[in-house]
């Protein structure tokens, strides 16, 4: 098993930023790639970002793209979503997730996080 700690939300006026890390533990040798999802009120979870294990290979939504970037620190088991000029609509709850492939955590990943809250007011 592998356990996903998020941190880093909270409140935040648009236009400023937020830095979201995900801890992870456990069997972390058996998840290499990494990412986030969000899931605004009233509205589905949504793909936000992932990472491969080295770092080398990055996808994001076309919401966030030049907005957020995502990084990992393997010695750390550690996470990070930098997010910056954040916009009012990317007020929802974050969640780390991982799988064994980017294309299994895009589809639907195994291990997740409990989610931390970012609200953005305009």
């Amino acid at each position: 098993q592998v356990q996903l700690v998020e941190s880093g939300g909270g409140l935040v006026q648009a236009g400023g930023s937020l830095r979201l890390s995900c801890a992870a533990s456990g069997r972390t040798s058996s998840v290499y790639a990494m990412g986030w999802f969000r899931q605004a009120p009233g509205k589905e979870r949504e793909f936000v970002a992932a990472i491969s294990w080295t770092g080398g290979r990055t996808n994001y939504a076309d919401s966030v793209k030049g907005r957020f970037t995502i990084s990992r620190d393997n010695a750390r088991n550690t996470m990070y979503l930098q997010m910056n000029t954040l916009k009012p609509e990317d007020t929802a709850v974050y969640y780390c997730a991982a799988a064994q492939t980017i294309a299994e955590l895009v589809i639907g990943p195994p291990y997740w996080g409990k989610g931390t809250l970012v609200t953005v007011s305009s």
